[in-house]
Parts: C-alpha cells; structure tokens; sequence
C-alpha cells in the first residue's frame, strides 16, 4: 500500500492523526487530574468552614438561651430554654464533627479539639452556674470560657480557610505544569507533523517535478535529457512511459524521410483523431481537406461535405450560415469565439499557408465557457460577500504579500478607496496608512503565517479594534479587523452597573462586601475600622408627598453629601432604598466614628432644595467596630444593622454604638413577632369593652372595643407591646378585620341604641381595605351601620391627606359614624375638623387629667367642647378617673365621658352588667349617697 501514492497520503493521514489523538488525550487527562485537585479543595476546605461556622453558630444560640433562661423567672420559659440549649448542643456536636473530619491539617484538628474543650468547659460552669455561692465570679468564669470558645472558633475557621487556600496553590502548581507538559507535546507534534508532511513532499511532489520538466522538454522537442529512473508507483510509471514516449518520437524522426510518401495518409489519420477540428483552405476559397471533428464541430453529417466546395457554400449548410462565414472569411479574426444558435461555443483560429490559403481550426469551447461563467459568478458574489462584511480583511500570499483587501478595511483605518496597497508586504503595510493609527504596532507574524490569535488595538481616534491572525492552506495569512468600540464600551458600562448603584452612583452591597474583606485581611497589621448603616428618616414621607422623581433626586443629593463626609480611603455605599453604609478605615478610637456620625447627621439634616420643593430629612447611624464586633462581613452589617434599629427606637435622628445587649433584645422581639404571626390563628386575640357614659342620657351610650393578647405563656400582652409590631409586619390589617367583625357580632347582643368603637389603624387607611372590611363586618352580624363608630388619629390624615379623605367619605357612605380620637395632641387637627366633618371629637386624656376650672387645660377643655358644639359634633372626654373630672365635664357640656372612674376594659360578658350598674337610676342613687 505505501507503494502508491494514495497508500502514501494515506499513512501520513493515520500518522498525523494519531500525533494528534495523543495530545488531546494528554490534555484530557491533564485536564482532569486538575479537576480533581479543585474538587477536593471544595469538598473539603469549604465544607470544614461551613460546618465550623454552623458549631459556632450553635454555640452562640447556646449562649442567649442560657441567658434568657437566667433572666426570665418563669419556670415554664426557663425549661422550653433548657431543651433549646440541649437541642443546640447536638447540633454543635454534630457540625463540629463534620468540621474535623473534614479538616486538612493538623492546625486545624487542634483548634478543634480546643474549640470542643472550650466549650464543654463552658457547659460545665454552666450546670455550676445555679449552685455557686459567688454567682458573679461563676458569671465571669463563665463568660471567660464562652471568649475562648469564640477565640478557638475563629481559628478553627481561619486555619480551614488558609488550608483551602494552600491546597488551590498547588492545584494552580499542578495546572501550570500540566500546561507546560501540554506545550511540549504540541510543540512535539507539530514538530511530528510537520517531518511527517516533508517526507510526503519529497517522495511525492519532487518526482511530480522532475516528470513535469521531462514532459516540458519533450514537448519542446529535445529528446537529448536522461529520463532518471522512478519508483514503482504512479510517478515511476508516468516517467517510465515518457520514456517509452521519447525513445518512440526518436525511432518517428529517424524514419521520417522513409515515411513522407505516407505522410498525407498520417496526417489524415491524424486529423481523423485530432480532438480539434481542421479545415484546409487553398487560395482559391475552396475546401481542400477538412477532418470528421471539424464535421461534428460545424454541425455537418459525417461525410456530407464533398472535395472542392467554398467556404461560402460550407457555412450555408452549417445551422449559424452568418456567423461562420464572417469567422472562416475574416482574415482579421485570426482567434475568434462564436456562439451558435444551439448554445455552442466555436473558437475558430485561422493560420496562413505558404500558397496563399488558410487553415481554420476549430475547438468546442462550451465546457470552457461554462467554467468560466461560473468563475466569473463565484468570483463577483465572493467579491460582493468581502464588501459587505462588518469586519475588515487582508489576505496575504506564502511570500507574505497583500493579495485581497476589502472595503470594510479602508473604512476602519480611513483609507481612500483608491489607495493602491495590493501586493505590499505585511511589513510595509504598517506604512501605507493601514495601521499607522494604532500607535504602538505589535508583533507581526513570521514568514510561515502560524500567528493565530486576537489583539486589541487603540486608534488615535479613539476608537478599538481587533484584530485576528489564522493561517490558510499554502502558506498564506487571513487577518481580519473588526471594530469593537460599542461593545467594548458596553461591557465596561454592564461591568461598571454590575458594581455601582444606578441611581447615586456608589458602589452597591455587593462591593461593600469585598471593601469590608478587604478590611478585614488587614486588621492584622493593627489597622481597624468601623462600618455605619444609615437609614433615612421620613423618606417614605416625602415619596409619598413629592413622588418619587422628588424621592430619586433627594437619595442623589444625599449620596453627595455622604461623600463629602469621608476620606478618599473611606467607602460610602447604597446597600438599597433608602438604606446607606459607610466603612470608616484607620480609627484609633471610637470616638473617631462618632465624630463621623455626628457630622454625618447635621449635614443630612440641613434642608434640600429639589424640583422647587423644600425638603428636610433626618438620618439614624448604627456603628459597630472591627474585629470587636465581629470577625465577617455579615456580623458586621448585622451588628451596625442592631445598632441602626436601636438608634431609630430611640427617637430617629442619632446614632448609636452596638452593644450585646442590643442583640439579646432584638432577638426577644423577634420571638414576639413569631408568636404574634401565629396569635391570630391560635385565637389568642379578646376584646374588652370599656363603657361611653352618655352625660345627657345619664346612661350608657356605648363601648370601646380594646384589643387583648393573652399569650399561651406570657399571659397578658399590653397592647403597647405588640400593635407597633403588628403595624410593621403588615398583621394590623387581618387583625383589624377580625376586631370589627367581633366587635359587631357582640354589639348585635346589646339593647338597642348601644354603639360599639373601633380603633382603626392608619395602616389600614393606607391599604385601602378598610371600606371593604366595614361592610363585611357589617353584613356578617347584621348590625346597623349607625351603631358602628370608627376611632381614628391624625397619624392616618398625615398619611395621604387627599386619599384618606376620599375613603373617609367613603365610609359615611356606608353609614357608620367617624370620630377623631386624641384631638388637641396634632399640630394641625383644626385643619382636619375643617376639611371631613368627624361625628365625634375625642378630648385627651392629657388635658381631662390636670382639669379644673382655671387651670389651663380647663380652658382647653371647654374650648374644644364649645368649638364641638358649633360644628355639630359630639364631644368625648378620656381618662376620667376621678368623680371630680366627672363632675366637671358634666358641668362644661361634655357629650359623653370614658375612664376607670365609670369602669375599667372587660370582656364581653360584663357588658350587661355595666349597662345595668351605670342606667340612670343607679347613677341619681349613687349620687345621692355620695
């Protein structure tokens, strides 16, 4: 089979191949052995910080239950603790042993194993804890061993870290000398291949070479040259035959002289065989000898032209009579190309001859022609394709020389469309205006064209281009630009989004995250730092006041102020919202943040002119401190978030440090939440009734339903104690339905004429359910509307005044009375009695308490009540708790009075026995006693 050159070609194949295989096998394997060494690294080293991090976890829940269990006196609470500490203890045993097992080294083994001492001591001088006489020592023995569980803890977890990291440098080891290897191979099989394709060369194309030159000299006429030897497959037989060829044409010259008186014979066979047809002509125009393919040529029968006859009889029996004549007869179309009538092309070449005529040879060229119309098509639609591309292209010959360039190239650098550098090598192409503009002109590729590959190039326009090097077949080169600058541009723009806020411009949580890292990596070397939340004060109220465009250009204003707060070595971020952190690096005390907070706050507070609009916002600051209050990025933001909360609670627009004990009330409050979000389904929900005496009836007129919470384990909630909560979590309006609809069910069992108050929440009014609960709670208890008294503040107009208003009006529709309750404690309740006429005006407690008749709040009191009686509404006065107070709102014209003086909230079931207890003969003979 290597015998031929088909066998040979073929070998080469196998062989090239098989290089090939065994590199790309090397590299899989490569590839492989590398995955595996990253795979461990994550399965172990993240693992083991997982789980070290979940013991740690547990063991701080261990921590605040046992605390809580120590505050709180109540048995019960004590035990449900105590179970939680030991359910919290398994599952540290359990993470703490996935820790170890998964641990890399020895270091980490030992921070283990002094994390589990440490904390079974801390378990041990818990369970003395109750029995010790000194409890404040047991206490900081107690705390001691909980500092060096977390002390052991962070080891644990930084050795697990430094273990993952150590293992990635020697899987990255591993990769870089797997690709060097991988290097060598390929530069070995191109080597390989390349010896392979030489071989091939020399045993194939150099005998094509020496038969081609042979052939040549043969068909020059020199048969003098040795014809050398071949091998025995096709090329050996080709020139095998040559020779055979040269030695016959010698043997014919040699005898030539015996053969002339047969030579017309010859040449008549010859002529019979030629592939070209032959028309000889004497100088008379007439036919002397013509062959059987110029017959079939001209569309003629065989045989059917007959010795003698003209040219201009000829052509007349041809099928194109015109065009034949004028190409047999036209001495000046000695080459010329005819199309017949039956699609065929004729080249017809007329040679003189010695006695004054002419011979015609005649070629079918329609095959010709065919090819060449295709050519002509293939070339103009590969012209048309390069024009039309959106990347430049130059391709360049073996010698290196620019053969094609299309359109898009010149336009990329600017060229004129008549600049004239076909044929100029890649060397000087750099001076011919092509790449001039890039400035600095990188490497170009070496004589064999193998430069693959993509650079970024810069004009001086500012524009970027890339440019891409692939060899072709032959030596030559294929380079293509293509201009880049848009999506260069909008991958900078998605990356830069990706990173920053897009309304301020900060940097969002995300990179906040990797600032405190980077933070972090350098407490080390003694640098701390600080990390502040802040949060807007009454923001919501200026989106819901101004609208939000209003909204977006305060939170820009404040981003630039914020800025012009910090170093540049600070960081400020947009973390969402209206929500902003700050990372204040290289402190020496903490004072140094607080001075921060505090300029932070007078420069947020100062007013904002946006959009023609006067605006004014405050800001609350939690502060907490690296590594003292925690070690990551999350306990921090969690820790400064504890503070920002405590700082909000404690009135808004300051700041405060976080402490431990922050964290232990906000997880108690969590736990309140938890419970509330399952009290309404538990039906731990009452309602109590504290009586309206009616002072011109002098009976009962109605009762105030008074939400009760009475918790499974807690007992009595104060209502202080969970609506704020119930209000923010969003479970005031489920509550607030169920308290209406309860609350009319029991009015329905009352005598006539007696009405029941509901307290309604602004959360309520600001949902826009309030109408719809109304009527189904009406239409539930069949209650008639009138009875019904809906209690609000002037926290719900100060929502959406114009909103609140149109619901307000919705309500009396519905046909239920409105009273306004707190009145005299807002800043603007006139203006609300003007703009919705309320039933009722509730008078505070705050001024029925100091009453008397000089005194202020006894002009204030009868102020509202005259002011009551001119609009035509009702007046109530609150907290009467004295007979006294009683006495004097009587005396002043109240409509109707509420306090502990006629009864304290109760349930249901003593409605009827106050109504009796308080009717008017009751009162005239309880009065009369006193």
């Amino acid at each position: 089979m290597f015998g031929t050159v088909r066998g040979r070609i073929t070998v080469a194949f196998l062989a090239t191949s098989t290089i090939m295989a065994l590199l790309g096998l090397s590299a899989a394997v490569s590839i492989r052995h590398a995955d595996e060494l990253v795979s461990r690294t994550y399965d172990n080293s993240l693992m083991s910080i997982n789980y070290a991090r979940a013991a740690a976890a547990d063991f701080a829940g261990m921590r605040a239950a046992n605390t809580r269990g120590w505050i709180t006196n109540d048995s019960a609470l004590r035990a449900d603790l105590n179970r939680r500490i030991a359910a919290l203890r398994q599952s540290y045993n359990e993470s703490l042993e996935i820790a170890v097992e998964r641990a890399q080294s020895v270091r980490a083994s030992r921070a283990a194993t002094a994390v589990a001492s440490a904390v079974e001591e801390w378990l041990d001088a818990r369970l003395k804890l109750s029995n010790s006489p000194d409890q404040e020592a047991a206490w900081v023995a107690l705390d001691r061993h909980a500092v060096a569980a977390n002390e052991n803890f962070d080891l644990l977890i930084n050795y697990t870290a430094g273990d993952g990291f150590i293992y990635r440098q020697e899987a990255r080891a591993v990769v870089a000398r797997e690709t060097k290897i991988n290097l060598i191979g390929t530069l070995v099989a191109i080597l390989l291949s390349g010896t392979v394709a030489y071989a091939l060369g020399r045993r194939i194309i150099r005998p094509l070479a020496d038969a081609s030159q042979i052939a040549s000299r043969i068909a020059a006429g020199d048969l003098s040259g040795e014809i050398p030897a071949g091998s025995a497959d096709e090329v050996g037989r080709l020139l095998a035959a040559m020779g055979v060829m040269r030695d016959n044409i010698r043997s014919a010259m040699e005898q030539e002289v015996a053969q002339r008186l047969t030579a017309e014979a010859r040449l008549a066979d010859a002529l019979e065989t030629s592939q070209e047809g032959v028309v000889v002509v004497d100088a008379q125009g007439h036919i002397t000898l013509t062959n059987g393919q110029a017959e079939t040529d001209l569309g003629l029968e065989p045989g059917s032209l007959a010795p003698g006859i003209t040219v201009t009889q000829l052509a007349a029996a041809t099928s194109d009579p015109a065009s034949l004549a004028r190409a047999l007869l036209n001495p000046a179309d000695e080459h010329g190309e005819h199309r017949l009538s039956d699609g065929r092309w004729l080249r017809i070449g007329r040679s003189r001859t010695l006695d004054g005529g002419f011979v015609a040879v005649c070629s079918d060229i329609t095959l010709l022609k065919d090819q060449e119309a295709r050519l002509v098509s293939t070339n103009l639609r590969l012209d048309t394709a390069l024009d039309n591309m959106s990347q430049g292209l130059c391709l360049f010959t073996a010698e290196g020389r620019l053969a094609v360039v299309n359109r898009r190239y010149f336009e990329i650098f600017d060229l004129p469309p008549d600049a004239c550098i076909l044929g100029l090598p890649r060397e000087e192409l750099a001076c011919s205006g092509g790449v001039t503009n890039l400035g600095r002109e990188s490497a170009l590729p070496g004589p064999d064209g193998t430069i693959p590959g993509r650079d970024l190039r810069h004009l001086e326009n500012g524009r970027i281009v890339a440019i891409s090097h692939n060899s072709v077949v032959g030596g030559g080169l294929v380079t293509t630009y293509e201009d880049v600058t848009e999506r260069r541009q909008a991958e900078a723009r998605i990356a830069y989004m990706a990173r920053h806020d897009t309304l301020t411009g900060l940097p969002n949580r995300a990179v906040f995250g990797e600032r405190i890292d980077e933070a972090l990596a350098q407490i080390g070397r003694g640098n701390r730092f600080s990390v502040l939340c802040l949060d807007l004060d009454r923001f919501k109220e200026v989106n819901d006041t101004l609208g939000h465009p209003v909204g977006d250009a305060l939170l820009r204003a404040v981003a630039e102020r914020l800025g012009a707060c910090v170093r540049d070595t600070d960081t400020v971020a947009r973390l969402g919202g209206d929500e902003f952190a700050v990372i204040l690096t290289d402190i020496h005390r903490p004072d140094d943040a607080a001075v921060l907070a505090r300029h932070i706050v007078e420069v947020i507070s100062a007013p904002y002119t946006l959009e023609g609009h006067l605006v004014s916002v405050g800001v609350s600051i939690g502060i907490c401190f690296a590594p003292g209050d925690g070690s990551s990025c999350e306990k921090l933001i969690k820790n400064a978030d504890v503070a920002l909360y405590r700082a909000k609670a404690d009135g808004r627009g300051t700041w405060r440090f976080f402490e431990v004990e922050m964290d232990i009330r906000l997880q108690a409050r969590r736990a309140l939440e938890l419970d509330l979000r399952e009290a309404l389904a538990n039906g731990e929900f009452q309602l109590h009734y504290q009586p309206i005496y009616d002072f011109r009836a002098q009976r009962i007129g109605g009762f105030e339903a008074l939400v009760r919470w009475i918790h499974p384990t807690r007992g009595l909630v104060p209502p202080g104690d969970f609506i704020a909560i119930a209000e923010e979590i969003g479970l005031i309006v489920p509550l607030g339905a169920w308290c209406l609809k309860t609350a009319c069910r029991d009015a329905m069992r009352w005598p006539d004429g007696i009405k029941v108050a509901v307290n309604v929440s602004a959360v309520q009014f600001r949902d826009e359910i309030i109408v719809a609960s109304v009527r189904d709670a009406l239409a539930d208890s069949h209650l008639p509307p009138k009875r019904l008294e809906l209690e609000i503040t002037e926290s719900v107009l100060l929502k959406d005044n114009l909103a609140t208003l149109a619901t307000l009006h919705a309500l009396r529709r519905v046909g239920v009375r409105i009273a306004m309750d707190d009145f005299g404690t807002g800043y603007s309740s006139l203006s609300y009695l003007r703009s919705f006429p309320f039933d009722k005006i509730k008078i505070d407690q705050s001024f029925v308490r100091d009453i008397t008749p000089d005194a202020d709040s006894g002009l204030i009191v009868r102020a509202v009540i005259g002011l009551g009686a001119s609009l035509g509404m009702r007046t109530t006065g609150e907290g009467i708790e004295t007979e006294i107070q009683f006495d004097r709102l009587a005396a002043e014209g109240c409509d109707e009075g509420q306090g502990y003086f006629i009864a304290k909230p109760g349930p249901a079931a003593t409605v009827h026995e106050t109504i009796t207890r308080w009717s008017g003969a009751r009162l005239t003979q309880s009065r009369a006693v006193a």
